[in-house]
C-alpha cells in the first residue's frame, strides 16, 4: 500500500496519523505532540515532586525495592514453572530464541497467569499508572522477558510506540512500561539501556511492514527499527544510561522512550515482568500500517 492510498484510507476510517512512520524511504525525526506527563502534581501524588520531573524529563524513572523478597519468592518461583512448561509445549503467546528451545518471552501473563494478573492490578502500580497517564488506564500488553545465563539474547534499540503505533494502532503517546526486576540487572548481563530525553523526538523508520510481521519480529526485529545515524543523533543529545538495580526494583519509561539491551555471556541470569498500562483514552484504532491487528495476546483492545 502505497502512501497516499494509505493516507486515503485514514481520512475514510476518521484517522489522523500524528507520526507516520515505515512509508518513506529515508527515516524522518518528527518532535513530539504529546504530553508526557498528563497529570499535575500534587502532595497526594503517588511519585514525589522530583521524581515527577525526573521522568517528564528524562522519560524513565527507577525505583530501587519496590517489591519485596516475599513478593519476588513467589513470582520467581511461578517463572521458573512457566519457563520449563514452555521449553516442551508450544503455545501461540510464547515466544522461542531463533535458534532454540530457550523461552524468549511469554505475553498476556496478566490474562493467563493468575498470580501475574495480580501484579499488573497492583493498588501501588495502578496508583502511579493512572497519574502518569492522567486516567483510568487498561493492560495494553504484559510479558516475561527471560535472558538467562550464557544464552540470553539481545533486544535491539527500538521505540514501543513505534511499533504499538504502526502495527496496532495507538494513536498517542499516552502509554508507558512498567518493568520489574525479578533478578539483580548488573551492569554485565544485559540490563536494560535507555536513552535520556529520546522520548521527545519520534523517529520514523523505513520499510514496509510485511503481513503478518509479529511472527518473526517477536524473535528477531528487522522492521520498526530505527536508522544509526538519527541513533547517534539522539545518543550524541542524550547519552546512553544503563539501568542496574536490585531484585525487586521497577522502572517505569515513556512509550517512545528509545530502548535495548546487550545480550546475556555472563552466567547470571537476568529475568523481567513487563506490563505496558494505555490510557483509556487512548484505545487502539486500526493499525496505522493499514494491515489487520496484531493478535489480542500483543495488543488488547478491549
Amino acid at each position: 500500500m502505497n502512501r497516499i492510498m494509505r493516507d486515503e484510507k485514514m481520512v475514510k476510517q476518521g484517522l489522523e496519523d500524528k507520526y507516520p512512520s515505515r512509508i518513506e524511504d529515508k527515516p524522518v525525526v518528527m518532535k513530539r505532540e504529546d504530553d508526557v506527563l498528563y497529570s499535575e502534581w500534587t502532595a497526594k501524588s503517588p511519585l514525589s515532586k522530583e521524581q515527577s520531573d525526573f521522568y517528564e524529563k528524562n522519560g524513565f524513572l527507577v525505583l530501587d525495592r519496590f517489591f519485596s523478597e516475599l513478593e519476588l519468592s513467589e513470582w520467581r518461583t511461578e517463572l521458573k514453572r512457566l519457563n520449563e512448561i514452555y521449553r516442551e509445549e508450544e503455545a501461540e503467546h510464547v515466544i522461542l530464541e531463533p535458534e532454540s528451545r530457550e523461552v524468549r518471552s511469554v505475553f498476556a501473563v496478566h490474562d493467563n497467569n493468575e498470580k501475574f494478573k495480580q501484579l499488573a492490578a497492583h493498588p501501588k502500580l495502578a496508583a502511579i499508572a493512572n497519574y502518569l497517564l492522567g486516567s483510568d488506564t487498561y493492560i495494553h500488553q504484559s510479558r516475561i522477558n527471560f535472558k538467562p545465563g550464557f544464552t540470553g539474547k539481545e533486544f535491539y534499540w527500538h521505540s514501543d510506540f513505534e511499533t504499538w503505533h504502526v502495527e496496532d494502532g495507538m494513536p498517542s503517546m499516552r502509554a508507558f512500561s512498567c518493568s520489574i526486576a525479578l533478578e539483580d540487572n548488573f551492569q554485565h548481563n544485559g540490563p536494560l539501556m535507555v536513552i535520556p530525553g529520546s522520548h521527545k523526538k519520534f523517529i520514523s523508520c523505513i520499510g514496509k511492514t510485511p503481513d503478518n510481521h509479529f511472527k518473526q519480529s517477536l524473535r528477531r526485529q528487522e522492521y520498526g527499527v530505527p536508522d544509526p545515524h538519527s541513533l547517534k543523533m539522539l545518543n550524541k543529545e542524550g547519552g546512553i544510561h544503563t539501568i542496574t538495580g536490585k531484585a525487586g526494583s521497577i522502572v517505569l519509561f515513556d512509550c517512545n522512550t528509545m530502548h535495548g539491551s546487550n545480550s546475556n555471556i555472563t552466567p547470571d541470569p537476568r529475568s523481567n515482568v513487563f506490563l505496558v498500562y494505555n490510557s483509556t483514552e487512548n484505545k487502539l484504532q486500526q493499525p496505522y500500517s493499514g494491515q489487520k491487528p496484531r493478535p489480542r495476546y500483543i495488543a488488547s483492545r478491549e
